[in-house]
């Protein structure tokens, strides 16, 4: 399996060309083992499946008319329910209308994209939910957590092997503080 995901020069470059049999040297000994990847001598997981997300509509779907009220009709997707409404009716030259169709890929969804989904950590117990799913899910450790409480999550998390989103948020603030007193 493995070797299907390092990328090689073509053929007729590898054995005479010495600039491409190089960059294949560095892409074999950079290559990771069971999903595991080296940064800064640290060993960081990386996501099992990396899936491309495909945006159907990247326009967002907007209010019926909401345009010719200036600011008293926020643009934000209401449906339209009105009796005689042209846009409900799917009129030729109107808006279009919120449908199933433009839905993402249920494997893409609700993926950031690191490759992981998201996964909101509020104690130690939380954590260690994701000891099973660190290849699918990274913490993100919740805004209201105390700088104490947040530590003992990031040194949890090292442990376990398991990625947080905001690891180096509010701790390193807090070290700077301590630092200044």
């Amino acid at each position: 399996f493995f070797f299907l995901m390092i990328r090689r020069p073509p053929r007729s470059t590898q054995s005479r060309s010495s600039a491409a049999s190089d960059v294949y040297k560095r892409q074999v000994s950079t290559q990771s083992t069971w999903g595991l990847q080296k940064r800064d001598c640290k060993m960081t997981v990386k996501p099992l499946v990396r899936v491309k997300k495909i945006k159907k509509r990247t326009n967002s779907f907007t209010r019926f008319q909401c345009e010719d009220y200036g600011g008293r009709i926020r643009p934000s997707w209401r449906k339209p329910h009105g009796i005689d409404n042209r846009m409900r009716r799917k009129f030729r030259g109107n808006k279009p209308l919120v449908a199933i169709g433009y839905g993402t890929n249920k494997k893409a969804r609700h993926v950031i994209p690191n490759g992981f989904r998201k996964f909101l950590i509020t104690n130690l117990h939380d954590l260690e939910l994701l000891l099973t799913n660190n290849r699918t899910f990274c913490g993100e450790i919740a805004h209201n957590i105390s700088a104490r409480k947040r530590a003992q999550i990031i040194k949890r998390a090292a442990e376990l092997n398991v990625r947080l989103t905001n690891a180096g948020g509010r701790v390193k603030f807090d070290e700077k503080k301590a630092e200044n007193k």
